[in-house]
């Protein structure tokens, strides 16, 4: 996996250039996809691995209400892909249990995920403290950075690191943990201009609140779990609430930075500045169980 340390001299020039353009993020790819052992890396401009968590810089800014976001999922697939917690620089890895790779159910009348989904980078949810914020005080969060749907028409691939627009966001209780929304739209997308609330997704995407809401709370179920819940009723929060979550949720992650050597039960904090470079080792897709295509249908 290791290949080599890039020099001091050469790692600085490269970190220069990059910093005087857009930066251009690639991916490092090792394993089999829908195995275990799948794992794919940030690539930095320079050239070494980085942390999808902690490398990518937030980029909020509050007059365009603009953040970047990590594509995870594709929307319409169903492979349960995410950023890792627990490996080294923290790769997008499926989600398993018990060895064995998790897969959504369709929830009919959808067909796995119907958003393209990812997360918020250098944001963290944190499981140590209960929330102070209005509405969800008392609950912790679930160990993750924040979770972004986004709603534009093309379908994202994963690894894709997309500036979008906030529009709001919906704060679903998973197993007692918070587990926040957050509803975005890429910057490119056409009718990003156009759309800038709740209410413009109302008009421009008729019923994909609702929609959104009601696949959140079911997409369990066929698994044999209960429906989630919400905070405030199920209600949508507006832009100007979600962008304090957003804030709050960086401010957790520097405090992660710094609690994590001290509690193992943390996400790992390993970033890039140190010259590692992954060689890529990708094999062929495993098959995806048939099962997978089956839709399910709740009373």
């Amino acid at each position: 996996m290791l290949r080599a340390s890039i020099s001091g001299p050469l790692r600085r020039l490269l970190m220069t250039k990059s910093h005087l353009e857009t930066p251009f993020y690639g991916s490092v790819v090792q394993g089999s996809k829908f195995t275990p052992d799948y794992a794919q890396y940030l690539k930095m401009p320079n050239g070494e691995v980085g942390s999808y968590f902690h490398d990518v810089p937030l980029e909020l800014d509050h007059n365009a209400r603009t953040v970047n976001m990590i594509i995870e999922v594709s929307r319409w697939s169903n492979a349960k892909f995410e950023i890792s917690r627990e490996r080294p620089f923290n790769p997008i890895v499926q989600d398993n249990k018990n060895g064995k790779v998790r897969f959504i159910d369709n929830v009919f009348p959808t067909h796995g995920f119907i958003h393209n989904y990812g997360a918020i980078p250098q944001t963290w949810e944190d499981p140590t403290v209960s929330s102070s914020h209005e509405g969800v005080a008392g609950i912790k969060g679930d160990n993750d950075p924040l979770d972004c749907c986004e709603i534009g028409s093309a379908i994202l691939s994963m690894g894709d690191v997309k500036k979008v627009k906030v529009l709001g966001s919906l704060a679903m209780i998973d197993q007692g943990e918070l587990d926040w929304k957050i509803v975005v739209i890429d910057v490119a997308d056409p009718l990003a201009s156009k759309v800038n609330n709740l209410g413009d997704v109302e008009n421009y995407f008729p019923k994909l609140l609702e929609a959104t809401r009601s696949w959140f709370r079911n997409y369990k179920i066929p698994a044999g779990k209960a429906a989630n819940e919400f905070a405030f009723n199920g209600q949508y929060r507006d832009v100007s609430e979600t962008l304090v979550v957003i804030e709050e949720c960086h401010d957790s992650w520097r405090h992660l930075l710094r609690d994590s050597e001290t509690n193992e039960d943390l996400p790992q904090v390993r970033r890039a500045g140190a010259g590692v470079v992954y060689e890529a080792q990708e094999l062929p897709d495993a098959p995806i169980p048939p099962a997978v295509g089956k839709w399910h249908y709740i009373k």
